[in-house]
């Protein structure tokens, strides 16, 4: 019976789900997508997540507690210096899973698990990645204006007229002058 277990177990003891996930968790930040089954790509998820909201706030404590889950340093470096500034305005759903199909071994259910700011195919169709496509606002413009909002336009306001700028004459070039002696006046 499952009663009140909140997670998926993967078939494992605790310390080889935590071993599994942390291994997992840092081949995802190095390699930006994983090819797993769709249960542990679930479970996968809710491990990593946590951490890459954590990465956001770049201290020495929010490092360690990163390192303390995944316990590869260099996939801590990457993750703050290279996913961290990518995501930092996202505010949550930072992987995607997609669905692959069945394994030919099996029959296991297959996922692609990726970190969603790093597939460039994706940002590319959806129009992030690169220049944006003009659109054309037909039915809300207006075709003609009133006549007193044109006239009210074509008057200057304040803020519109320029203000003269009174020049300053330029002062001439002085050499350095050696101090005079101050001569009597009578």
């Amino acid at each position: 019976m499952r009663h009140n277990k909140k997670f998926n177990h993967l078939g494992r003891k605790a310390g080889h789900r935590k071993a599994m996930l942390a291994n997992m968790a840092s081949s995802l930040i190095l390699h930006k997508r994983i090819e797993t089954t769709e249960a542990k790509a679930k479970a996968l998820r809710v491990y990593v997540e946590p951490l890459i909201t954590k990465s956001k706030d770049d201290t020495t404590h929010s490092r360690r507690t990163v390192f303390s889950y995944l316990k590869d340093k260099i996939a801590v470096a990457e993750l703050f210096r290279a996913v961290a500034p990518k995501i930092a305005a996202r505010p949550g759903g930072y992987t995607r899973i997609l669905k692959l199909g069945f394994r030919a071994g099996d029959a296991a259910d297959m996922a692609m698990i990726e970190l969603v700011d790093f597939n460039e195919a994706a940002l590319a169709a959806s129009g992030k990645g690169g220049a944006k496509k003009a659109t054309t606002r037909r039915s809300r413009a207006k075709k003609t204006a009133a006549p007193a909002a044109v006239a009210e336009a074509q008057t200057p306001t304040v803020a519109e007229t320029p203000i003269p700028v009174a020049e300053t004459p330029a002062e001439p070039a002085t050499e350095e002058a050696t101090p005079q002696e101050a001569t009597p006046q009578d």
